[in-house]
């Protein structure tokens, strides 16, 4: 959608294919991170952003066997927007589309799904789509895969996939929030288990870290047994737990963290988790594919105005994107298996990790994480000559 609105809004024509009847689609990433606000300020739509009045963290905190700690403080940013912007994900996509709706040549196709790639002498030509039952190609100076972790376009372009691992997975549900409740999103680890909690406006999404795997174990175990295991972690939830029925509310997130070693052929480029797909730590998925969509549109929309975009140009995109990519990636893996697995492992009481320890007493610290998640690594901004 974001890098639709770019190409929209240089003047070249653009379709956007959307394989459901909405956007509503629980469970999706809702941090809206400083990176992207910039982005929304240099394009003038910041104000309007802001104007839905999503929750405001400053902070991020932790709980680790029992001690609450800062993690990251944002405050102290070179931002626009010192902190992250809650806020579900279909509410901003919603967002963009009202926006996008100004400029003639953007096309959303709603329950439209591309089901393959129309090929001619091995260059891509566009893509073939169903609606309704019906099947239909349709021709493109250029495709672009933005459908996510699973990609169907990334699978059909052939293009070759490096997995880097993920010995996590999350589980996924929402109790109600109550007055008196903690006011930013925050995560616990203790004793073998790991619980985020990230606000909303009435309840909390909550993502329950587990070994990869062992979902199915957790559900012969019992829905009660899930309960508990969430009550000694959060006792504040105790008496909302009877709001998880049972396990059809809760969804599994099955965490993946790969990368294509190339990401475009002629006429075909992956962007976001079609590219790259992220860990769900630090939740800078959402924030890492707009930044893909910036640095597209600056160097599309000039090849664009020469004609088609040659290889060279999508070459040059993923030179741009893959060195913040790997980075973000490196560290995400590091936590993961440093970290997050061993605490997963622990049966005793978690320990305080020294870095953390030493961002209590000296503050600064803290700016370090705050600047990996709120802006990452070589933020984006659109060049405003080529989107008046």
């Amino acid at each position: 959608m974001m890098l639709g609105y770019l190409l929209a809004r240089a003047g070249i024509d653009v379709i956007v294919l959307e394989k459901w009847k909405d956007f509503f689609r629980d469970f999706r990433g809702d941090t809206i991170h400083p990176s992207t606000m910039n982005v929304l300020h240099a394009l003038g739509l910041l104000e309007a952003f802001l104007a839905l009045e999503p929750d405001r963290a400053e902070t991020l905190g932790g709980q680790i066997g029992g001690t609450e700690i800062t993690v990251a403080d944002l405050r102290h940013l070179p931002a626009h927007c010192r902190f992250i912007a809650l806020i579900p994900q279909w509410d901003f996509l919603a967002f963009i589309g009202r926006e996008v709706e100004r400029y003639p040549g953007f096309h959303l196709h709603m329950e439209t799904e591309a089901t393959d790639l129309l090929i001619e002498n091995d260059v891509v030509r566009g893509v073939v789509a169903s609606h309704g039952g019906r099947q239909f190609t349709i021709r493109a100076g250029l495709v672009v895969g933005a459908d996510g972790r699973h990609s169907t376009m990334r699978d059909k372009s052939g293009l070759p996939l490096k997995n880097l691992g993920a010995p996590i997975d999350v589980l996924w549900f929402r109790v109600s929030r109550k007055n008196g409740d903690p006011e930013r999103p925050f995560g616990i680890f203790d004793r073998g288990r790991i619980l985020v909690m990230i606000k909303r406006r009435d309840y909390w999404q909550c993502g329950f870290v587990i070994p990869k795997g062992e979902f199915d174990g957790i559900r012969a175990r019992g829905i009660e047994d899930f309960r508990a295991d969430i009550t000694r972690l959060a006792p504040i939830l105790a008496d909302r737990m009877q709001e998880i029925g049972d396990f059809d509310a809760v969804k599994l997130l099955s965490v993946t963290v790969d990368r294509l070693k190339t990401w475009c052929r002629a006429n075909f480029l992956c962007i976001g988790d079609a590219a790259h797909a992220m860990s769900p730590i630090g939740g800078v998925g959402i924030n890492l594919a707009i930044q893909d969509a910036v640095a597209a549109a600056n160097i599309l929309v000039p090849a664009f105005r020469r004609g088609t975009p040659a290889l060279a140009d999508l070459k040059a995109f993923q030179r741009r994107r893959e060195f913040p990519t790997a980075v973000t990636q490196a560290v995400q893996v590091f936590v993961q298996n440093r970290v997050i697995s061993r605490a997963l492992a622990s049966q005793g009481p978690t320990k305080v990790p020294l870095f953390l320890r030493l961002a209590q007493h000296i503050p600064a610290l803290s700016r370090i994480p705050a600047r990996l998640v709120g802006l990452g690594v070589r933020p984006e901004l659109p060049d405003m000559q080529l989107f008046p």
